[in-house]
């Protein structure tokens, strides 16, 4: 007689860990179990819980921002774990629809299957390097960035250092430059010169702050990559390179206020100088083209 064996699918998150189990067997039964918190008491009240059918059990899970603790904590207790690579799990054609649930009760039927690519699994020690050199090139990259962004700073303002950069004599001509508007430099408690770009003033003009630019593109950037499932969009990631989203001033910020071409006080709900009396002779224009064509067929209901 076949031994029997449980497949447990978890779908694993920051907080929760969705449970799938699929029995041994093509025409096994799978159904979901449940949902409890992502902690290493819970995970072993889990376990404790599907031991008592006596069936040998077996879990998977998707590698992600979780890391290796499920796995290392579940062979610690003598059962059956793998991590699978998210990008080589099996996808039926239109099946668009992703919920904690399913995504658990696939991974069940797949790792009954056979037909899940596990990755390998580090041990801590060997983690704690990996850690390490990701650390390391995440400074590199954020110090090029920044070096690029200085040098194109002052080359804009004309000053271009002929030698050398990034040396001692470098970072002196660095502190004794001088520039004519006060926000291109502020000044230390120490006395020294601090240089900073002029993106990261927190200042707010004209009633946006830098901290709800910099969120408004973000958050443009994360939607342009991502559809609403949150699956990675094809194309050219800085198509929209220009596009700047700003949002609205809030109670406690200056707004930006153009005349609209009169005399009278300015109106905040134009942002751009001239447009008031553009948007009102196109309003118009569109309300008598609408009066007039309101018998078309285009316009019925």
């Amino acid at each position: 007689m076949e031994h029997a064996i449980t497949y447990v699918g978890l779908d694993v998150h920051k907080d929760t860990i969705s449970v799938a189990i699929a029995e041994t067997g093509r025409r096994g039964e799978v159904r979901e179990h449940g949902k409890i918190a992502n902690t290493p008491t819970a995970l072993k009240g889990l376990v404790s819980r599907l031991t008592r059918s006596g069936a040998t059990l077996q879990f998977c899970y998707e590698a992600g921002p979780c890391g290796y603790r499920i796995q290392r904590q579940l062979t610690a207790a003598g059962h059956g774990c793998v991590v699978v690579a998210p990008s080589l799990i099996p996808r039926k054609p239109g099946d668009r629809i992703k919920t904690d649930r399913r995504d658990a009760t696939n991974l069940a039927k797949l790792h009954r299957a056979g037909e899940l690519t596990p990755v390998w699994v580090p041990d801590p020690a060997h983690e704690a390097v990996r850690d390490l050199l990701r650390a390391r090139l995440a400074a590199v990259r954020g110090l090029r960035q920044a070096r690029q962004q200085l040098s194109g700073f002052l080359l804009r303002h004309g000053h271009h250092y002929n030698r050398p950069a990034w040396t001692l004599i470098h970072r002196r001509w660095l502190a004794g430059l001088k520039f004519e508007q006060a926000v291109h430099h502020s000044s230390d408690p120490g006395g020294g010169t601090r240089r900073h770009h002029p993106l990261r003033q927190s200042t707010p003009a004209y009633g946006v702050s830098r901290l709800g630019a910099v969120r408004a593109l973000q958050r443009g950037h994360a939607a342009s990559g991502q559809d609403h499932q949150g699956r990675e969009r094809r194309g050219t990631s800085h198509a929209d390179r220009g596009r700047v989203e700003l949002p609205v001033p809030g109670t406690d910020q200056p707004r930006a206020s153009v005349a609209t071409g009169g005399s009278g006080p300015p109106d905040s709900r134009h942002g751009v100088e001239g447009a008031g009396t553009t948007v009102s002779a196109i309003s118009q224009a569109r309300s008598s083209g609408k009066a007039a064509d309101s018998g078309h067929y285009r316009n019925r209901a």
